[in-house]
């Protein structure tokens, strides 16, 4: 039976987003809960963990309650913060979880009243980031692919997954994309294979004075924060990788939508 909340409609806001390189104690506890509640026996779990953790299981535990349970409880309490996640990834990949969808919700359910900054999409576990950040990433990709414009989506994409590698993101690498993915668009709609710095200079006539001064801005940083040239001692803050590509994924959609495919630069 559905809980007092769902029957009624009630939900926790969203809390601002305070955890990514953590994965707190309520976390931990919603995700052996969410693994029970689909069918997954103690024994099932352990049989997903052990490996993840490379540990053996306990050969004197043979039944699945208390001994078993209380294993795997350790196990995941104990485990470093980003194997969660890993653990949390190998579950969805089981058929029960596959086949109901309760486990992704619960987990999902919980990373936003936690303020915690993942989210499951797609099977996997992506990074979460403010309204501003998501809208303008879904609908860039939305209008990219729509407009056949797919190498420029891939981008997105690949800047998103950038942010959310674990341990550390990696934020050169989703700065690099986020700059790319202009660049594809522009090569697209001018014909020509340029920097976007070039683009720039050379195509006033496709930005807004205040849009290619922001661009200006970001290519700039990009290049001085090494995002695009590898250099050494010199990586974007989280923050700052995220800022990148929400203006680079807001600059495609509004490229894409003033200038549709088939529509040439001069």
């Amino acid at each position: 039976m559905p809980s007092f909340s769902q029957r009624h409609g009630y939900s926790s806001q969203a809390k601002e987003i305070t955890i990514r390189e953590e994965a707190p104690e309520s976390l931990r506890v919603v995700v052996l809960e969410a693994a029970r509640k689909i069918k997954l026996a103690p024994s099932d779990i352990r049989s997903i963990i052990c490996p993840i953790l490379r540990k053996r299981p306990d050969p004197n535990n043979w039944s699945d309650y208390p001994n078993i349970w209380d294993e795997v409880q350790d196990l995941v309490h104990s485990c470093e913060w980003f194997k969660v996640y890993d653990i949390i990834e190998a579950i969805l990949e089981t058929g029960l979880a596959k086949a109901n969808r309760s486990f992704e919700s619960e987990i999902n359910q919980c990373f936003l009243e936690e303020g915690i900054g993942w989210q499951i999409l797609n099977g996997g576990i992506v990074t979460r980031g403010d309204d501003a950040f998501e809208s303008a990433v879904k609908i860039a990709a939305s209008h990219l692919r729509g407009n056949e414009r797919p190498t420029a989506a891939s981008h997105i994409q690949s800047a998103l997954r950038a942010l959310s590698e674990r341990p550390r993101a990696n934020t050169a690498g989703a700065v690099a994309h986020a700059t790319s993915s202009v660049e594809c668009v522009l090569n697209d709609i001018t014909g020509v294979e340029m920097t976007l710095g070039k683009y720039l200079d050379k195509h006033p006539q496709l930005f807004h004075p205040g849009l290619k001064k922001s661009l200006d801005g970001i290519y700039g940083y990009a290049s001085d924060a090494g995002a695009r040239h590898g250099r050494e001692g010199k990586e974007p803050s989280f923050a700052e990788a995220q800022f990148a590509v929400t203006t680079c994924a807001a600059a495609c959609t509004l490229l894409t939508v003033t200038n549709p495919k088939g529509k040439q630069s001069t």
